[in-house]
């Protein structure tokens, strides 16, 4: 019999020490997720700027504008701006074929025009690259070609550190990149949660970033 009490009162503060443990928890949670509610968008904006890199942008052999500007043309935008600094004394615009006779290059062209470079000063590059590595890989022996050493990559804010990782494992070596963001209207950094086409950018450009360091985690950086 005594045996028997003594096995059930060890049984009963088990039990008991369990059930504070389990509360223990419960209480630590609640606090950690309402702890995580209160600092969600300092949270929010942090993962949002994450993407942005806006290097300080030097005098340069040439600005290089990416494939597939906006609607507003953004990416131009900056671009003109960059060059009208004496940033640089001309602009590769970079520019998939959307059919064998028309290429974004040609939009990227007449958005430059239009924003008061002189079409001397541009270069059109069309290509059939279908995504940044691909359009890292035909760019780099183009600018290597000409001899161009310094190079401004102008993309939109979103795109600019994966930019940076591609470009800095597919450029020639001691090559000078520097990475410029354009703000794009789609995406504000600050307040991406609170549009549809925000989120589908954010989580669109996280999958683009882990599938690019995947692809060249046995590539080191080349640029200087």
């Amino acid at each position: 019999m005594i045996v028997l009490a003594g096995n059930l009162l060890s049984h009963t503060v088990a039990e008991r020490g369990g059930i504070f443990l389990k509360l223990v928890f419960i209480v630590f949670l609640a606090v950690l997720l309402a702890a995580v509610y209160v600092v969600r968008h300092p949270l929010l904006r942090l993962a949002g700027n994450f993407w942005v890199v806006d290097d300080v942008a030097q005098p340069s052999d040439a600005i290089v504008i990416l494939s597939d500007d906006n609607y507003d043309g953004d990416r131009a935008r900056r671009a003109a701006e960059l060059f009208r600094a004496g940033m640089a004394p001309r602009i590769v615009a970079s520019g998939r074929y959307l059919r064998p006779y028309a290429s974004v290059a040609e939009l990227m062209t007449h958005d430059l025009k239009d924003r008061g470079v002189p079409e001397s000063a541009i270069v059109p590059f069309s290509h059939r690259a279908q995504d940044t590595r691909e359009e890292a890989a035909v760019l780099a022996p183009f600018l290597a070609g000409h001899g161009w050493k310094k190079i401004i990559v102008v993309t939109s804010n979103f795109h600019a550190r994966r930019t940076k990782f591609i470009f800095e494992r597919t450029l020639a070596e001691g090559t000078q990149l520097r990475v410029v963001s354009a703000p794009d209207f789609e995406y504000d950094p600050d307040n991406w949660w609170r549009s549809r086409e925000g989120v589908k950018i954010f989580f669109h450009e996280s999958v683009g970033y882990v599938v690019a360091w995947w692809e060249m985690r046995h590539q080191d950086a080349r640029t200087r």
